[in-house]
């Protein structure tokens, strides 16, 4: 039996495959490479599966149903899928929105519809956002709590991928399960995420600017326990009509300007700091009620900042070669 994985070369899908391959799971992994960041960074991941012998890579769109349907013949054996593979980043679907509704909503339709066509499906699970909360200011964010006032487009488009997963639960029986992912890091990040614009800034001796005076939280989840996450995830599927939802944080939340002084105790540098105003898309602060995924999967988050950080720093001075400038 196999497991298809989207977004393989992305940052959560490298570390999702490389565990999945370490237990004996052959692994389809699928990304198209998309140039929104450093493909160098993506063929490096990549670089980091292909030579397993379990491991077998298609470059292609999700969106792409010319491409994507025909998998489910080709591949009868798929039991499983992880669908990571969006397009990410806040703020830059204030740019170009077409992106996200054409990744993430197309690419979600059509990854469903490819995954009812397999005859042995068994468990679908799916990456969300701990954006789709919103404004929301009931603290911790529960899986129960309303999600109807997104304030960014990428979180209107994640909302859209659960209503549709839903709907396809009750017409097709499609078993899945929705992780909402709160503020991943860590080593083979993205080059637009936080640890790594302030990473290569402060090793620069550029300013990095702090929203409300570094006063915004968020639920920093080192990757390692996300990893973990979804795997329990995946073995314990939801029952077909009856799609889930599910957090998945450390489920503790912590100041961004306490998130960069570990930083710069990581790196040995201190930070040139910029104040500015809070931007429509930012939320004030994020924290994850983890109990229903605890509960799934016995889910607990063990990787604090302290740990976490330093673990991304010694990667990113490798891989950057920043350290020496």
């Amino acid at each position: 039996m196999s497991i298809l994985l989207t977004g393989a070369a992305g940052f959560i899908g490298m570390h999702v495959a490389e565990a999945l391959l370490a237990r004996g799971e052959h692994v389809i992994g699928v990304d198209n490479l998309s140039p929104y960041y450093d493909v160098r960074l993506k063929r490096a991941r990549l670089g980091r599966l292909e030579s397993h012998r379990n491991f077998e890579f298609l470059e292609a769109d999700i969106s792409d149903r010319e491409v994507m349907l025909p998998l489910a013949a080709r591949y009868p054996r798929v039991t499983r899928i992880v669908h990571l593979a969006a397009q990410p980043g806040v703020r830059h679907s204030l740019v170009d929105p077409f992106a996200y509704v054409q990744a993430n909503v197309m690419g979600h339709l059509v990854v469903l519809e490819m995954a009812r066509r397999l005859p042995r499906i068994e468990h679908l699970v799916y990456a969300s956002s701990s954006s789709v909360y919103g404004g929301n200011r009931k603290l911790p964010f529960a899986e129960t709590d309303r999600v109807d006032h997104p304030v960014s487009l990428y979180a209107a488009t994640k909302r859209a991928d659960e209503l549709i997963s839903e709907s396809y639960a009750h017409l097709f029986g499609l078993p899945q399960s929705g992780l909402r992912f709160f503020t991943v890091y860590g080593p083979w990040g993205r080059p637009d995420m936080a640890p790594w614009m302030f990473a290569e800034a402060i090793l620069r001796g550029r300013p990095i600017t702090l929203y409300d005076g570094g006063r915004l939280k968020r639920d920093f989840t080192y990757v390692g326990d996300i990893v973990a996450g979804v795997l329990g995830c995946l073995d314990h599927p939801a029952a077909g009509a009856s799609p889930r939802i599910l957090n998945i944080g450390n489920h503790r939340s912590e100041g961004v300007r306490r998130f960069v002084a570990v930083l710069e105790e990581a790196l040995g540098r201190r930070a040139i700091i910029v104040d500015a105003p809070r931007p429509a898309t930012d939320v004030e602060e994020t924290f994850a009620d983890i109990g229903a995924i605890r509960e799934v999967c016995g889910f607990e988050p063990a990787t604090p900042i302290e740990v976490g950080i330093p673990r991304f720093v010694s990667w990113f001075l490798v891989w950057s070669g920043v350290g020496g400038a």
